[in-house]
C-alpha cells in the first residue's frame, strides 16, 4: 500500500494504522498502484475492524525521493565498485588478507541485495531500508553461528583471532561477590569502597538495557518478571560462572530496584507518551516554517503509529504458553550473553559483546511486534514473522554453541537447596496452569450447565395452567403416557 493511500480523517485505517506499517518504496503513479496487489490484511481497512489498541494515523500521502527503493542506483554503484576492484586494483599476494576481504565483500553484496529487495517488516521509521538491513544482518549472524557450531572447540576459539588477534586467549572471570559490607569500618580511607567498586560501566548499561526492553515488551508485569527471574538465575548458576556471584544488595537494590526498576519506569512513561501522541504526518516540503521542518526531521525517528500490547496471558492456554515461551527465550538470550563470552574467551568490554547487544536492541523490537501480531491476530498473520523466526533461531544456535564448547560447566549439578526451589516453582506454575485452564474451566462449565437446567425447570413450572387447573407439565406427561399406550 502506498503512503498516499494511508490518509484521511475518517477514523481507523486498519492495517495501515498498525504501528510502523512500512510504505512501499517502489514509486509509480495511479497505474502502478492499480497493478499492485492489496497487502495482507487490507480487507480490514475499515473503522469497525481496527483493533482497539491501534492508534489512528493521518498522513498527507507525500511520496518523496527519500522513500523510493533505488534498486537500479544501488546495483549501478555496486557494479562500479566491483569493476574497480577487478580492473584497476592490483590484487595483493597476502592470502589471509584476500580471504578476509573476500568474505567482507560477499557480506556487503548480500546486504545490498537485502536492503533493496527483502520484504518489509512492521516498522518503517526512520526508513524501511534500515529494518531490512538488520534483517539481513540477522541472516549473516546466524550463518556465522552455524559455522562456529560446526568447528571443533579449539578451532572455533582460534578462529576468533581472525576477527581480533587479541582473542583466543582464556580470560579470568571477574567475581562481583567477595566483601559484601555496604559500610566497611576496616577501611578508614573510604568505608563505602564496596559500593564504588560495583559502579562500573555496566550500571548505565543495565538502565538503558531495561529501558529499551520495556519499549520492546510494552508490559510492566512481564518486564518485572523477567528482571526478577534473571536475578534468581544468577543465584542458581553462580557455581558455574563466577561473575554471577554478586552481593545481595547488588542483586536486589542496585539491579532490580535502581537500574532495572528505573529503566522499566522510564520505559513505561515513554510508552504512555507514545500511546497518547497524535500521529499526523506531513511531507517536509509541505511544512511552511523552518521550525516545523526541524521538528518533522526529529519525529522521523519516532514510530509512524503505535500499537499498545495487551498480552492477556490468563485469557487462554495458547496465550499463556506463548507468554511463557517469550519469557523463556528472553532469559535464555540474557544467559547466552554471559556464557558465549565465557566459552569463546571474549572479555566483557570487547566490542563484539557490545555489537551483539546493539544487534538484539534493533531486531528485538521487530521480533516482539511480529510475535504479538501472530498471537493477537492469527487470522491475518498466519505465520510467524521473519525477524521473530531468525531471533528464535539465533538464540537456540547460541545456546547449542555453549553446550558444545563447554558441556562440563553446564552439567555442574545445582546445589540441593537450589534444585528444591526450582522444583517447587515449576510445580506451582504447573498447578496454576492446570487449575486455570482445565479444572476451573470444567467447574465453570458444570455450574453453567446446572444453572441452565434450573432456569429451564423454573420456566416450565411458571407456565400458565390449563382451564382444568392442571399444569402444562402434567398435561405433557399425560400425553406421553397416552401415546405409549397406543403404541
Amino acid at each position: 500500500m502506498r503512503r498516499g493511500e494511508r490518509r484521511g480523517h475518517g477514523g481507523a485505517l486498519g492495517k495501515a494504522a498498525l504501528e510502523e506499517q512500512p510504505p512501499q518504496p517502489n514509486g509509480g503513479g495511479p497505474a502502478a498502484a492499480a497493478e499492485r496487489p492489496p497487502p495482507p490484511g487490507a480487507e480490514r481497512d475499515s473503522p469497525g475492524l481496527r483493533r482497539s489498541t491501534e492508534s489512528e494515523v493521518y498522513d498527507d500521502g507525500t511520496n518523496t525521493f527519500f522513500w523510493r527503493a533505488h534498486t537500479l542506483t544501488v546495483l549501478f554503484i555496486l557494479t562500479c565498485a566491483l569493476g574497480y576492484v577487478t580492473l584497476l586494483e592490483e590484487t595483493p599476494q597476502d592470502t589471509a588478507y584476500n580471504t578476509k576481504r573476500g568474505i567482507v565483500a560477499s557480506i556487503l553484496v548480500f546486504l545490498c541485495f537485502g536492503v533493496t529487495q527483502a520484504k518489509d517488516g512492521p516498522f518503517s521509521r526512520p526508513h524501511p531500508a534500515y529494518w531490512r538491513f538488520w534483517l539481513c544482518v540477522s541472516v549473516v549472524y546466524e550463518l556465522f553461528l552455524i559455522f562456529i557450531l560446526f568447528q571443533t572447540v579449539q578451532d572455533g576459539r582460534q578462529f576468533m583471532k581472525y576477527i581480533d588477534p587479541h582473542l583466543g586467549v582464556p580470560l579470568p572471570e571477574r567475581d562481583y561477590g567477595g566483601n559484601c559490607l555496604i559500610y566497611d569500618p576496616g577501611n578508614e580511607t573510604d568505608p563505602f569502597h564496596n559500593i564504588w567498586d560495583k559502579l562500573d560501566g555496566f550500571v548505565p548499561a543495565h538502565f538503558f538495557g531495561w529501558y529499551l526492553k520495556t519499549l520492546m515488551i510494552r508490559d510492566w508485569w512481564m518486564c518485572m518478571i523477567i528482571s526478577v527471574m534473571f536475578e534468581f538465575l544468577e543465584y542458581s548458576l553462580e557455581h558455574q560462572l563466577p561473575n554471577f556471584s554478586e552481593c545481595w544488595w547488588d542483586h536486589w537494590i542496585m539491579d532490580v530496584i535502581l537500574c532495572n526498576g528505573l529503566g522499566i519506569y522510564c520505559g513505561m512513561k515513554t510508552l504512555s507518551w507514545l500511546s497518547l501522541k497524535t500521529y499526523k504526518w506531513q511531507g517536509l516540503w509541505n511544512i511552511p516554517t523552518y521550525k516545523g521542518k526541524m521538528k518533522r526531521i526529529v519525529f522521523q525517528f519516532t514510530p509512524y503509529s503505535w500499537v499498545k500490547f495487551e498480552w492477556k496471558p490468563a485469557s487462554s492456554l495458547r496465550r499463556w504458553l506463548a507468554v511463557c515461551g517469550i519469557i523463556f527465550v528472553f532469559l535464555l538470550a540474557e544467559l547466552n550473553t554471559f556464557y558465549l563470552k565465557f566459552v569463546l574467551w571474549m572479555p566483557p568490554e570487547h566490542y563484539l559483546v557490545l555489537l551483539r547487544l546493539v544487534f538484539f536492541v534493533n531486531v528485538g523490537g521487530v521480533a516482539m511486534r511480529e510475535i504479538y501480531d501472530f498471537m493477537d491476530d492469527p487470522k491475518f498473520h498466519k505465520k510467524l514473522g521473519q525477524q521473530a523466526w531468525l531471533v528464535a533461531a539465533i538464540t537456540a544456535t547460541e545456546f547449542l554453541i555453549v553446550v558444545k564448547y563447554d558441556p562440563y560447566t553446564l552439567t555442574l549439578s545445582l546445589p540441593f537447596y537450589i534444585t528444591q526451589c526450582w522444583i517447587l516453582g515449576i510445580i506451582l506454575v504447573l498447578t496454576w496452569t492446570a487449575w486455570r485452564f482445565f479444572i476451573r474451566d470444567i467447574t465453570l462449565r458444570y455450574k453453567e450447565i446446572r444453572r441452565q437446567k434450573q432456569e429451564h425447570k423454573y420456566e416450565k413450572d411458571k407456565c400458565l395452567s390449563n382451564g382444568d387447573g392442571h399444569s402444562s407439565i402434567l398435561d405433557e406427561q399425560n400425553g406421553n403416557k397416552l401415546r405409549e399406550r397406543k403404541l
